[in-house]
């Protein structure tokens, strides 16, 4: 793609890189195959090659974002399905993360979006006001027919029925190895995940140290940023950032890490790009330490010595959230495990799409994730399984919504195939 921005805009180190990005694109239109809203809506300017296209007018002429470009660009899910089919090495994820902060800092949303955008920023990354707006959600559930706004219509179904007790284990602490050390890790324990369920964070402990790793949840340590980013809040997001960077590199440049271990894929594939969003700052080698430890928790198990088990009468079907099959590309190593673990693994039709959860998506753009979400229970549940495991906590509550099969996380499956206990979903006492 031909791009024509002047010397001076040429300075600017953001620009660069979405020159760089534009003019990789070929115009093939193989990512609309693969783009959900537009399968799901029809419109060319709701693909990424249409996306594409207003982004580059929006930047080259250096205008304010106009409300089509940001209509269109709102109703991207960020699921990177694009990339993975990109033949061109098209960097989509890097283009329209620019596009939001620019969009952030040149358009004036209506008053509602504002404040809406407000409130998720205030409140979700920060797990203690998270856990009070999910109880006020769940007192005024009820009534959520009589919201006229879809938007606070899909925040108040949010609300689990039972929220759970704050866990001690995402106390910053150092949880010893069981055995020979094997390996020194930091975990991430989340924000949203620590509020709607604790079950996850618990089952890695336990996981990781029964195969020798000492489990280091550190100081200082919190949300990872990708909520706000994706939103296009840099400062907010990029202060996120630094206080994990800073957390992470103390224990770095302490007993040291062998791994940053995330098992929320959501904030995997962030974490994972702090080298780039950080590129130009004076943060930016401790910033590419930390981004080259990052690893999926079924990366870092797929590591170890995971021992096989014998088969067990229970049918999984494996959702791939799309932040770790399309932003991180990590594909075989969930299944493998599940497989090893001795569970019958089976996975949907189109399973490369999306299920609509997508970071606060599900809650800014309800219509067009309830017909994703409608769709891939669909496909799931086409494979009559006895359970559905995920490794993103975003899906399993988009999915949960949408389906009676008990929805667990992978590493709830392998720490029970290892001797911990069973998931609760799958118990029946589960949210």
């Amino acid at each position: 793609m031909q791009t024509s921005f002047t010397p001076e805009q040429m300075r600017d180190p953001n620009i660069q890189r979405a020159n760089d990005i534009l003019r990789a694109c070929v115009h093939c239109g193989f990512c609309t195959a693969t783009c959900p809203t537009y399968q799901v809506l029809g419109d060319e300017l709701d693909s990424p090659r249409g996306r594409i296209y207003l982004i580059k007018d929006m930047l080259e002429e250096g205008r304010p974002a106009d409300k089509k470009t940001v209509e269109h660009v709102d109703k991207c899910l960020s699921c990177l399905a694009c990339m993975t089919t990109c033949p061109s090495g098209v960097h989509y994820m890097h283009l329209v993360d620019y596009a939001r902060s620019y969009i952030e800092k040149t358009y004036k949303r209506p008053l509602m979006d504002r404040a809406l955008r407000w409130v998720l920023a205030a409140v979700i990354p920060y797990p203690k006001r998270f856990r009070l707006a999910l109880l006020g959600a769940k007192i005024g559930r009820p009534f959520r027919a009589l919201v006229p706004d879809a938007r606070l219509r899909a925040m108040l179904e949010m609300a689990p029925k039972r929220i759970p007790s704050v866990s001690r284990n995402d106390d910053p602490q150092v949880f010893a190895a069981k055995g020979e050390r094997k390996k020194r890790v930091a975990l991430l324990t989340g924000c949203a995940q620590k509020a709607l369920n604790t079950d996850i964070n618990d089952a890695t402990i336990r996981l990781l140290r029964r195969l020798g790793c000492e489990v280091v949840i550190a100081q200082g340590m919190g949300c990872c940023g990708a909520l706000t980013h994706h939103m296009g809040k840099d400062k907010q997001a990029h202060g996120s950032a630094v206080a994990n960077i800073a957390a992470w590199m103390r224990e770095v440049r302490g007993e040291g890490l062998d791994a940053v271990v995330i098992n929320t894929s959501g904030c995997g594939t962030t974490i994972k790009d702090y080298g780039h969003m950080f590129r130009n700052d004076p943060l930016a080698e401790d910033a590419a330490v930390i981004a080259g430890l990052a690893m999926d928790v079924s990366e870092l198990l797929a590591t170890l010595e995971f021992p096989e088990s014998a088969a067990r009468d229970m049918r999984v079907a494996y959702h791939a959230a799309c932040s770790l099959q399309h932003g991180q590309q990590v594909k075989t190593q969930p299944k493998t495990l599940l497989k090893r673990a001795g569970f019958e693994v089976v996975e949907p039709a189109d399973s490369h799409l999306c299920c609509g959860s997508a970071g606060t998506y599900n809650l800014m753009q309800p219509e067009i994730s309830k017909e994703l979400q409608s769709r891939k229970v669909q496909t799931l549940e086409a494979k009559a399984p006895d359970v559905i495991a995920a490794g993103n906590i975003g899906c399993m509550i988009q999915i949960g919504g949408g389906t009676d099969v008990p929805v667990v996380h992978t590493v709830e499956l392998l720490d029970w195939a290892l001797g911990g206990p069973k998931p609760r979903a799958i118990s029946g006492d589960q949210p």
